[in-house]
């Protein structure tokens, strides 16, 4: 049974380092403590073999180890460290003193990002080691140092205490091999005869990891990112940004020609306004200045554009503002793409750009904010592509020509167009 317990360790250890190659690749590179000291001490009980009529006590609180520790990343590490068992006989055994020194090398598991630990608690994490080492015991009943080697097993609990310290609580198994003498110290010829597994002691303890390094977390605790995870949210919030519709005209920025159509006016399959008359204004639109009008006048065409003259002089295109604000509602760039149209259309005509405010704050910052208002929307036009000597710009401060409320005050926070 020890055999096969040798081998699982064995095998464990090698697995750990194995998967630690592969968990890193899958890991993002991450800032984590790797280094740290391990000091635990308790109690110390051997079990076998022993003479006849010799027992060890229960309560051999002589145990010690140190260790230090390196993890590969936040799952897989290894640790070498030394340990100090001293044990002496129960109270109706006979008498015997020893003393078992140890020193190994093990592969350790962190259990706790292993199991997702962090799905509900930061303060607690569990860790297993195995792996093999050299120790050798001493005895009052003989003299010089019974050499062995041994395999070790083990399993630790942890308690963040902070980022630089965990509190630990060990329980492990070591099993010797070639073992000479009993644990009470005598020369047994069927403990010499048995050359395997003949001798097994258990420690149990509490102590502290000491975090080493300049980084905030170690990787007991450090949470990575994974990499193939990045790659595919980098992939679906690439699939959002391109199926973005700016102007919700039902076609998606990456294939839309004109990003920035009027809201409500019918595109085709490219995002492009739909004008079949192409005279540079959309269809929508002359159906809508067409019911404005009346009827009165159904030909709106490159050669007069009186009725979208008319729509732009007598104020139904409009720019509104929040309140303090030199920057117009997201709503209000279908005006502004209007009039920019409307210019492209009519190369020589050219507009007034008339900010206005309410009445809300002094004169003079009205004065101010309404100038800022037209500047702002000329800016646009003009980088839209048409030449700011074709616009004029001019704050008319406050419009009180509507009653002082808050929703009246909307209608005014605007800025209007006056062609030339």
């Amino acid at each position: 049974m020890r055999k096969v317990i040798t081998f699982l360790s064995l095998s464990l250890i090698f697995t750990s380092l194995v998967s630690a190659q592969e968990e890193t690749e899958k890991q993002v590179e991450g800032s984590f403590n790797k280094w740290s000291i391990d000091l635990n001490a308790g109690l110390s009980k051997p079990t076998a073999p022993f003479s006849p009529n010799y027992y060890a006590s229960n309560t051999n609180f002589i145990h010690g180890d140190l260790g230090l520790r390196y993890m590969l990343n936040s799952k897989f590490g290894l640790k070498l460290d030394f340990g100090l068992d001293s044990f002496k006989n129960k109270s109706e055994s006979f008498e015997f003193d020893g003393k078992y020194f140890r020193t190994d090398l093990q592969g350790v598991i962190n259990l706790g990002r292993v199991l997702n630990f962090e799905e509900w608690t930061n303060t607690v994490n569990l860790q297993a080691h195995t792996g093999l080492g050299f120790s050798f015991m001493t005895n009052d009943k003989f003299d010089g140092n019974d050499d062995m080697t041994n395999f070790i097993l083990g399993l630790t609990a942890q308690f963040r205490l902070s980022n630089r310290i965990a509190l630990n609580a060990d329980f492990t198994m070591v099993n010797n091999v070639n073992q000479t003498y009993t644990f009470d110290g005598m020369n047994d010829p069927s403990v010499v005869s048995d050359r395997g597994f003949n001798g097994t002691l258990y420690n149990a303890s509490i102590g502290f990891s000491f975090y080493l390094g300049k980084n905030e977390k170690h990787a007991d605790w450090f949470i990575p990112r994974n990499k193939q995870l990045d790659e595919l949210e980098a992939r679906v919030a690439e699939l959002e940004t391109m199926m973005n519709d700016t102007d919700r005209d039902g076609v998606p920025d990456y294939l839309d020609a004109e990003p920035n159509t009027i809201t409500g006016v019918a595109v085709d399959t490219k995002g492009r306004a739909v004008d079949m008359n192409k005279n540079g204004i959309p269809d929508e639109i002359e159906k809508y200045i067409e019911n404005v009008k009346g009827g009165s006048n159904t030909n709106v065409n490159n050669s007069t554009n009186q009725s979208v003259e008319d729509l732009i002089n007598g104020g139904y295109i409009n720019v509104y503002f929040d309140t303090n604000s030199s920057k117009p509602i997201p709503s209000s760039y279908a005006a502004i793409q209007f009039v920019t149209q409307y210019l492209k259309s009519n190369s020589n005509a050219s507009v007034e750009v008339i900010g206005y405010a309410d009445e809300v704050g002094t004169s003079e910052y009205n004065d101010k904010l309404s100038s800022a208002r037209a500047a702002f929307v000329k800016d646009v036009i003009v980088k839209a592509g048409i030449d700011a000597s074709r616009l004029v710009e001019t704050g008319k401060g406050e419009d009180n020509s509507v009653e002082n409320s808050a929703y009246s005050r909307k209608l005014v926070r605007r800025v209007t167009f006056k062609l030339k």
